[in-house]
C-alpha cells in the first residue's frame, strides 16, 4: 500500500499553470528554420498547383490558379512540393547563410 508521499497527484490537484490563447502560424515566422529551401523554375510549372495541395505551411502562394510564389518566411523546407511537382519546376537547394 502506498503511503501519502507515493501517491500521485492528480490533474485537480497540479497548480494552474501558463494558459496561452490559441494561434495559427500565421503568428509566428518559421522559415528560420530550413536548412533547404524551395526554388521555382517558372519556365518549368504547368500550374497543376500540386506544391499548393501538400504543402504542409501554406507557403506556396496561388492566384487565379497559378503558382506566384513561395513564401519562405513560413517555409520549413520540407521538400514535399519538390516531390510532389510532376514536371521537376521545384528545386531543393542548400539554404546559403
Amino acid at each position: 500500500m502506498k503511503t501519502a508521499e507515493e501517491k500521485k497527484s492528480t490533474w485537480k490537484e497540479l497548480p494552474e499553470g501558463d494558459v496561452l490563447e490559441g494561434a495559427s502560424s500565421l503568428q509566428f515566422k518559421t522559415g528560420n528554420w530550413r536548412s533547404i529551401r524551395p526554388v521555382h523554375h517558372p519556365e518549368k510549372c504547368i500550374h497543376c498547383l500540386l506544391c499548393w495541395i501538400a504543402c504542409p505551411d501554406s507557403a506556396i502562394k496561388v492566384k487565379d490558379g497559378r503558382f506566384q510564389t513561395i513564401d519562405y518566411d513560413y517555409c520549413k523546407g520540407c521538400g514535399i512540393c519538390s516531390h510532389e511537382c510532376p514536371k521537376k519546376a521545384i528545386e531543393m537547394v542548400p539554404e546559403k547563410k
